[in-house]
């Protein structure tokens, strides 16, 4: 042996040391780290249930019988050693998972997590550049789908890449002493080289060794595998939008499909669950993919409701050849098609998806048909605790044996996802989005039923109306703060409140009638604030206007009257509303204004802009709001005293002039001074209802009224009424649209003068319908892009059936079917054949978690996304009306006792009420039917 002097030793251990760091720089080989404090989550809010707790150790048992220790990998399927990036991205959720549902110990989880990321760090990479599309998890090489060892590889799958990104952000954020070693591996690889175009590309291997860059990704996989690109930096803004789609119907519910077929590309464009699940538990399901999921499972049930067949759809690995097949609700233009890869049928192997059963039913959790499925599965594990098999045969009705870890490592990301109290595990604020050319591909948001209410994008183009019809919001707000949720008390428990309302039913409802009165109610639920009772008017706004706030009180009532809600819960939304009613902030002392944030309580304008001073009021959001508190207190008088202080707290000086309604406008000078306006209300329809409504509670407003001279215009041979003739009518705007005389029918009734304007606007629709076989259901709605409202009329300007903009401009091939006016024509005329057709055209157009869409397009067929509280209260009044033997809705009184005729007895009170303790309208029934008139009509 050679003695070396210990100089010469100690240059040598720093060449080493200066070399070894070297090395481990270039290739970055951390040194194994140890978790440490964990954070946010740990935050375990709603720990599962014994129950739970058994799916969770029995999904977790996959994982450990599966585990390769040699590479601290994991088998894709049970006993193979074999696995995909998308694998690993599914085996990294799943421990992370069991880590924080005490699955598995830190130091456990240290081992496995140290052992994977060395193994990770030098895997061969396809062309140096990413990782190949399959390992042998047991030895890590390069190998194809069959596990045989290539040296090369087979190319790499840039969804897979998306996947383990995602995966990857969860480790780094959960565990943030690993994100040296994450963010390392990703540097390594040369994510770029899969994008192109802003779209992502895998790469393949030619059969002359030619390596191919495929655009990869259908609707549903490519926004997702984008959204985990986008949390590293890298950004696909044309893979993370919805186009290029399409709505096909299937089992009466549109669903969203990607027009990329098969035949052109090779690449199979099928809609399954899984995508719309794993979006769910670590983005949450927002904007129109929370529609698109939504429609995925209806879908999904109403295929049950059919044929009797449970129904849960997904991609699964099965226990026979050809071992793994794509079960979809839709694929290459077949409906429910069982598929290979490449595109070969093998429906006898349609299976009920474990793994889609559990998604569904914690994404969704109060949906019944979810519960249903998963509860068919919940218990579907191996008998020798291997994990959870992947589902059920359809048509065998035999377990699908097949063990992966897809399947598990799934089951116990969706249950993490509900400990921690049904958050989304990742925080992101991308969102996928509609990038389509107007005329294409795109909806409409949600349009409205209301004649001045929710809030509206600022336009420089001038209203000729004093109370302009207000629009959607901009997709991108100038102002994107969120202001602070006020809280509001309820106003104290009523005296004995009464478990049902005072309205006879002559029937229950059917079963179909009860699901859609079930799902038009869940647009109260999804959008309320439960902090201040308040409702918003429509699903992407945080606004309200009154008009808006009498139509959820108008549910309410329906809702309880119907039996979809208790009462309790009634009573507590009931003193919650009428809390916040006291809140609001009045328009110069005298009355609400116009439209309020949901949040805040402040008033704003029509562009969601804080408005101290307040923009006005309306006198048809006043009488859509008077008319709901009557029917209030009239059906539950338990609330009398609460509603009569509301109202004697505002004044009527101003809205009550010389027997018509007036609204207040606010225009501001340029030297910044504030002016009220306060000019006659001349809407056709919405003036007469409104009047109808003032006069419930002693209003003398005959000229507001209906009666008197109409101008008309012939429309379909139907002599079609577009306005008053009377000298203070000043708008050269005037249109005509269903949904004010509708409303007014099903409240009111048809008196012979009201029924003189109804009959000829719902004769002169279905005479079109007869003529061109299009559905007309003409009604005032809102859309996502200018000009933002659209009034399908009847006739405007002059013309028939044409759709303007609030403008007065044209609005090509913007006509819209509403739902809203269907219901509630067939309710006043369930006999009527073209009323059954609009009936039958539109049932089916609503997400059961949100409600009731606004409508389709009468020129393409497809629905209208958006949810109005407007359009679900309706529906539910029509409902209503339908059992009620088709009495009207408003229900004489009573109670002429009360503190408002208290009040309007001793006379002057400063406030502009009533002159006479007496009602201006009565109920009285005749061959006809039973409906209101006003008391100077001779009755």
């Amino acid at each position: 042996m050679i003695y070396k002097p210990p100089q010469q030793k100690l240059l040598r251990w720093i060449a080493l040391f200066l070399i070894g760091t070297f090395l481990q720089f270039l290739f970055y080989i951390p040194t194994p780290v140890l978790s440490q404090n964990s954070n946010s989550c740990s935050n375990i809010t709603a720990p599962l249930t014994p129950e739970e707790q058994t799916y969770a150790r029995g999904a977790w048992q996959y994982f450990v019988k599966n585990y390769q220790p040699a590479t601290g990998f994991t088998n894709s399927t049970g006993g193979y050693p074999s696995g995909t990036l998308w694998d690993m991205g599914n085996y990294l959720m799943a421990l992370n998972a069991a880590r924080w549902l005490n699955l598995t110990d830190q130091a456990d989880f240290d081992a496995r997590l140290n052992k994977f990321l060395t193994t990770l760090s030098s895997l061969k990479l396809f062309e140096d550049a990413l990782p190949n599309k399959v390992y042998n998890a047991a030895n890590s090489q390069m190998v194809d789908y069959g596990n045989n060892p290539l040296e090369r590889g087979i190319g790499w799958s840039a969804l897979d890449v998306g996947r383990i990104l995602a995966a990857f952000d969860v480790i780094r954020t959960c565990h943030p002493q690993y994100n040296d070693w994450l963010k390392g591996i990703v540097a390594k690889w040369q994510v770029a080289r899969s994008l192109k175009d802003g779209q992502l590309f895998g790469a393949t291997v030619l059969p002359d060794n030619k390596t191919l860059l495929v655009q990869e990704g259908r609707l549903g996989y490519e926004e997702y595998g984008a959204r985990g690109y986008g949390l590293w930096g890298f950004s696909a803004p044309k893979a993370i939008a919805l186009e290029p789609f399409k709505l096909v119907e299937i089992n009466g519910v549109q669903i969203p499909v990607d027009t990329r077929d098969f035949k052109s590309t090779n690449a199979n464009n099928y809609v399954v669950s899984e995508s719309y699940i794993l979006e769910g538990i670590e983005f949450g399901l927002q904007g129109e993919l929370a529609d698109f999921a939504a429609r995925v499972l209806d879908v999904q049930k109403r295929r049950y409701d059919t044929t009797g067949q449970l129904t849960a759809v997904t991609e699964d690995n099965i226990d026979q050849a050809p071992y793994f097949l794509y079960n979809t609700v839709y694929a290459n233009g077949a409906n429910w098609a069982t598929i290979t890869d490449a595109n070969q049928p093998y429906p006898q192997f349609r299976s009920i998806s474990t793994k889609a059963a559990f998604g569904w039913r914690y994404l969704f959790p109060e949906n019944a048909y979810a519960q249903k499925v998963f509860d068919a599965v919940k218990d579907l594990r191996s008998p020798d605790d291997s994990g959870y098999y992947a589902g059920i045969y359809e048509e065998s009705k035999q377990p699908n044996k097949a063990l992966t870890g897809n399947t598990n490592g799934l089951i116990l990301e969706i249950l993490y996802y509900k400990a921690k109290g049904n958050h989304p595990l990742i925080a992101s604020g991308s969102a996928s989005v509609s990038t389509g050319k107007p005329s294409e591909n795109a909806s409409p948001a949600t349009p409205s039923n209301q004649p001045n209410s929710t809030v509206k994008t600022p336009a420089k183009t001038s209203s000729n109306q004093p109370n302009s019809t207000v629009k959607t919001p901009p997709a991108t707000p100038a102002d994107t703060s969120k202001p602070t949720e006020v809280a509001v008390a309820p106003i104290p428990p009523v005296d004995s409140p009464q478990p049902s309302s005072q309205i006879k039913m002559e029937r229950p409802l059917s079963v179909i009638e009860r699901r859609y009165a079930e799902a038009a109610w869940r647009y109260f639920q999804a959008n309320y604030h439960s902090k201040n009772g308040l409702i918003d008017d429509r699903s992407d706004f945080k606004g309200a206007t009154l008009w808006g706030l009498g139509d959820y009180l108008a549910a309410l009532h329906a809702a309880r009257s119907l039996d979809i809600i208790t009462p309790k819960e009634f009573d507590q939304r009931t003193r919650h509303l009428l809390g916040a009613l006291t809140k609001l902030p009045l328009f110069a002392g005298e009355l609400p204004g116009r439209s309020y944030d949901t949040r805040s309580l402040q008033p704003v304008d029509y562009g969601g802009n804080p408005a101290p001073e307040g923009n006005g009021w309306s006198a048809l959001d006043l009488g859509r709001m008077l008319v709901a508190l009557y029917n209030l207190k009239t059906c539950h008088s338990e609330y009398t005293a609460a509603v009569d202080k509301i109202v004697l707290d505002w004044s009527y000086l101003r809205v009550v002039r010389e027997g018509i309604l007036s609204s207040a406008t606010v225009t501001k000078e340029q030297e910044g001074r504030s002016l009220i306006r306060v000019n006659p209300e001349t809407r056709l329809g919405y003036e007469e209802y409104a009047a109808r409504a003032f006069q419930l509670w002693g209003f003398n407003v005959n000229g507001s009224a209906v009666g008197g001279e109409y101008q008309t215009a012939l429309v379909e041979g139907v002599k079609v009424p577009i306005q008053r003739h009377r000298k203070d009518s000043n708008s050269k705007n005037q249109y005509t649209v269903s949904n004010p005389f509708l409303l007014y029918a099903l409240e009111f009734g048809l008196d012979p003068q009201m029924r003189s304007l109804f009959a000829p606007i719902f004769q002169a629709q279905a005479e079109r319908y007869r003529r061109t076989g299009n559905l007309t259901a003409s009604a005032t709605t809102l859309i996502d892009r200018k000009p933002y409202t659209v009034h399908s009329t009847i006739t405007g300007k002059g013309e028939s059936w044409v759709a303007l903009g609030d403008d007065g401009q044209t609005v090509p091939k913007g006509r819209l079917v509403s739902t809203a006016v269907a219901f509630a024509y067939h309710a006043l005329l369930p006999e009527n054949k073209y009323s059954q057709e609009l009936l039958q055209g539109t049932t089916d157009l609503y997400n059961p978690l949100a409600g009731f869409y606004e409508g389709f397009y009468e020129n393409t067929g497809k629905t209208a996304v958006g949810f109005t509280s407007s359009t679900n209260s309706m529906i539910l009044q029509s409902l209503l009306y339908k059992v009620m033997n088709q009495q009207p809705l408003i229900r004489p009184t009573n109670d002429m006792k009360s503190p408002w005729w208290q009040e309007v007895s001793k006379g002057n009170s400063g406030r502009g009420l009533p002159n006479t303790a007496t009602q201006q309208t009565k109920l009285i029934s005749d061959s006809s039917g039973s409906y209101w008139v006003s008391r100077s009509d001779g009755h």
